[in-house]
């Protein structure tokens, strides 16, 4: 029986920001780190979603305010197409509203660019370890401002992206191999926890919030 521990696979990173100079920075920041391999860098938003697509990164760092698709939207595209992968987003401002839409859109974490190296190391680190984290770097909403739509879960959300193009039950069921039964409880808990009671509403704070 072998006992030998196999190494630890580095956590890849895609970089997106569109300053080169913060880009180079932050990756030879990141490398330092032996458990950290940078695989791409993008500067705008459309082409994050190509190398995210491409290389599938366990987590992306995503500027907010990107030329041509912003963060948000950018984000957005993203976790529809990698559900597992972690983004977090990146920003000198603390604005509630630009939180709400980053973490309504699948992001899961707010990151202040004065981070503290270390800190930014310890954040990237707990949040592929799926752990709580408290920061002072790491921007956090207040209730009112991400409820009830940062309460959907990446699944939740992914049916409801389905449902705002007027998917059927047994369409959305199709689509994301799940039986038509399984997807109505689903649309349940969303409308619960959207608020709403039919999907015509579900559609309209889909396309009010979420489409911005």
């Amino acid at each position: 029986m072998d006992l030998t521990r196999k190494p630890k696979s580095p956590i890849r990173v895609l970089l997106v920001d569109d300053q080169r100079l913060f880009r180079q920075s932050l990756k030879l920041l990141l490398e330092q780190d032996t458990e950290i391999q940078v695989v791409g860098e993008a500067a705008d938003g459309q082409e994050a979603v190509v190398l995210a697509t491409e290389m599938n990164p366990d987590i992306i760092l995503l500027d907010v305010e990107l030329p041509g698709l912003l963060g948000p939207k950018a984000a957005r595209l993203i976790h529809e197409r990698l559900p597992d992968a972690k983004i977090l987003m990146l920003s000198v401002h603390d604005e509630d509203e630009r939180i709400q839409e980053s973490l309504s859109a699948g992001a899961v974490g707010y990151i202040l660019k004065d981070a503290d190296h270390r800190e930014f190391l310890r954040i990237i680190k707990k949040t592929i370890e799926g752990q709580a984290i408290t920061s002072p770097f790491l921007v956090t909403p207040t209730p009112q401002a991400t409820a009830p739509l940062a309460a959907l879960t990446a699944r939740e959300h992914e049916i409801l992206t389905h449902l705002s193009g007027a998917m059927s039950n047994k369409e959305i069921a199709e689509k994301i191999g799940l039986s038509p039964l399984t997807v109505k409880s689903h649309l349940q808990r969303i409308y619960e926890k959207l608020g709403v009671r039919t999907r015509a509403e579900a559609m309209r704070l889909f396309y009010n919030h979420f489409k911005k």
